[in-house]
């Protein structure tokens, strides 16, 4: 097996389970943040992107799900760039922080780290426009394309 396949297909079986997740009986809360930079991004052309962003769209009219915009007005923060999932358990003590970075992901449970996080997404959270005003602003977007 080449190097890095068993990666992507751990992150698939993961990205698999997760969607499972959020359409089971019980699904667990879940917030989205996404910067504006992204959104605008066309990767595969406007019509790919257009197609993005109306998922995205669909995917937040969901009841467990709230995906908020930080837009650009909201200046620079802490941990921009950086894939940050911070998983919530029943325990805080057993909260888990998953970092995306180039060589893989990295798994953090330390205190001082959850805390360092936890603070870095209250702040894009508070930051963020609402859930009713970031699907407006996906959709505006969406139809400029």
């Amino acid at each position: 097996m080449p190097p890095g396949a068993a990666t992507g297909h751990h992150l698939t079986t993961g990205r698999t389970l997760a969607d499972a997740a959020l359409e089971g009986e019980n699904p667990p809360e879940y917030v989205g943040l996404v910067h504006e930079a992204v959104l605008r991004m066309q990767f595969g052309g406007r019509k790919v992107a257009r197609a993005q962003l109306e998922h995205l769209l669909s995917l937040s009219e969901r009841p467990p799900i709230r995906l908020l915009v930080i837009p650009f007005a909201a200046g620079t923060f802490p941990g921009a760039g950086n894939t940050v999932n911070y998983l919530e358990a029943s325990v805080p003590q057993l909260d888990t922080v998953q970092v995306d970075n180039s060589h893989g992901p990295e798994f953090l449970g330390g205190a001082a780290q959850l805390a360092k996080y936890r603070a870095h997404l209250d702040w894009m959270e508070r930051m963020a426009l609402s859930p009713e005003a970031s699907r407006d602003f996906i959709r505006d977007i969406a139809n400029s394309l």
